[in-house]
């Protein structure tokens, strides 16, 4: 669709059914102490390189994700990184299913209800400089660009983005299992932007399924998002964007990446040390020097 000349990936809107009002609200799985050392969060965010696709990160920043965020807070780009690459990153997917690297998709909240019950996916978190993942590597130096280019000078509003989680990896195994609706981030635990990319070929969601919803807040609308090869989608994590998997028939993989926002997050942490008691800066324990 066109938004005053600039052209936006095109995404279907229809109109919201309200037989979806009363799904489930669900968190994300993410750590519950935001401030802890966690094997999802990446120690920085890699220097950038030219993006994937043939386009630049500056063009995708300018002519998709700016305009689209602002106007739609969602965004969809095709043929994100191209087919040689993006081969290459499915490839290094499907080596880490086969090893047995991917585990249940776990909840922050709801801790009473099983997981599955609410996500069926398989996760594994991926750093991108692991052996064997040097395609995922380049992905995120990829989307790292894109998005930092879209979030400077305030062209994203206030959304000051300081450091991402690492990569989670996501595997429905086509059993007819999905992930109910739910917000990424509905507590302020610091995500500010979801990118999604994903890796299905040839992928029908008449037969498939696994069609991600999307449900935007305040607007009686739903966009309809195929996960197909070489999609990058994103949109804002917060209340903003309630979203759903439908349940998938088949092998469904997708590579997820969270960023941050620096004043939540610094506030996120903030809650988290006074919530668990820390007084403080923490320093080590005084050994005992009597013999």
């Amino acid at each position: 669709m066109t938004i005053n000349n600039v052209h936006c990936a095109q995404f279907p809107f229809t109109p919201h059914n309200n037989q979806h009002n009363g799904h489930q609200v669900a968190s994300s799985g993410r750590p519950d102490a935001p401030c802890q050392t966690s094997p999802v969060v990446a120690n920085c965010i890699p220097t950038p390189e030219p993006a994937g696709g043939g386009l630049s990160a500056e063009h995708i920043a300018q002519q998709y994700i700016v305009p689209c965020m602002k106007y739609y807070g969602i965004c969809v780009k095709d043929n994100f990184l191209g087919l040689q690459l993006g081969n290459m990153v499915l490839e290094e997917v499907e080596a880490l299913n086969r090893s047995g690297r991917f585990r249940g998709g776990q909840l922050v909240s709801q801790k009473n209800i099983p997981s599955r019950s609410i996500r069926g996916d398989q996760i594994a978190w991926v750093e991108g400089r692991e052996p064997g993942c040097e395609g995922i590597g380049t992905l995120m130096a990829y989307i790292d660009e894109a998005v930092m280019y879209s979030a400077a000078n305030g062209k994203l509003g206030d959304c000051v983005i300081n450091g991402r989680t690492k990569a989670m990896v996501a595997c429905y195994p086509g059993n007819g299992t999905g992930y109910v609706r739910h917000v990424d981030n509905p507590n302020g635990d610091g995500r500010c932007i979801t990118c999604i990319y994903y890796l299905n070929k040839d992928w029908d969601v008449k037969k498939q399924g696994g069609l991600l919803q999307i449900y935007p807040e305040g607007k009686n609308v739903v966009a309809n998002i195929k996960p197909l090869f070489d999609r990058l989608l994103i949109f804002w994590s917060d209340r903003r964007n309630p979203h759903e998997v439908k349940p998938a028939y088949a092998t469904r993989y997708a590579i997820t990446v969270w960023y941050f926002d620096a004043k939540e997050r610094a506030e996120a942490k903030e809650k988290y040390r006074l919530a668990t008691g820390q007084k403080g800066v923490q320093v080590p324990v005084t050994q005992n020097s009597r013999t």
